[in-house]
């Protein structure tokens, strides 16, 4: 990890403690703040899998799926942005959703890490089960608005702890000769 990435991925776990703080205070703005965190967060990543493809990955085996994917998760950026509008109880259960796939993701993800010997599985498949968990807890809470904010709170919370602590951790390089 470069220098530059190592600010940047501090500075974004800087900012999600800062909303992480300001839903706790504030719970009642909490669920539309979390939709313009997750629809922009998504757009920035969209765009940024968009520019890649346009400047690199076309050129690449597999760059179009790139292309798709980018898209795909545009069009998930301009869906959440419109949900802003409808009842909340349906913007809780698309996070959840979310929310629980994401922990598949992670799991698959330690599976995978766990296969190829890498030594950090163990914190993957923690964090993947988490947020499954955290998931199905949500379901008994979906009628409290605020109990539903302080839970997507603390995921927010652990992903900006993971983060920071994973810029400051030391990578290895490896070098062919």
């Amino acid at each position: 990890m470069s220098k530059v990435q190592k600010v940047t991925n501090v500075l974004t776990g800087l900012f999600m403690l800062l909303c992480s703080g300001i839903m706790i205070l504030f719970p009642e703005i909490g669920s539309h703040l979390i939709i313009i965190i997750l629809s922009a967060a998504l757009l920035v990543y969209s765009l940024r899998l968009l520019f890649y493809y346009f400047v690199m990955a076309r050129h690449m085996v597999g760059g179009k799926a790139v292309l798709y994917r980018g898209i795909i998760i545009f069009d998930l950026a301009i869906f959440t942005t419109l949900m802003a509008e409808i009842p909340q109880i349906y913007v809780m259960l698309y996070l959840l959703g979310c929310y629980l796939f994401s922990g598949v993701i992670d799991t698959f993800n330690a599976l995978e890490a766990k296969r190829l010997g890498t030594p950090l599985w163990r914190a993957k498949l923690g964090l993947g089960v988490f947020s499954m968990v955290t998931s199905i807890v949500c379901l008994f809470f979906i009628r409290s608005t605020n109990i539903f904010v302080y839970i997507y709170c603390g995921g927010l919370i652990s992903s900006a702890c993971i983060r920071i602590a994973n810029a400051f951790r030391k990578t290895a390089i490896a070098y062919v000769r």
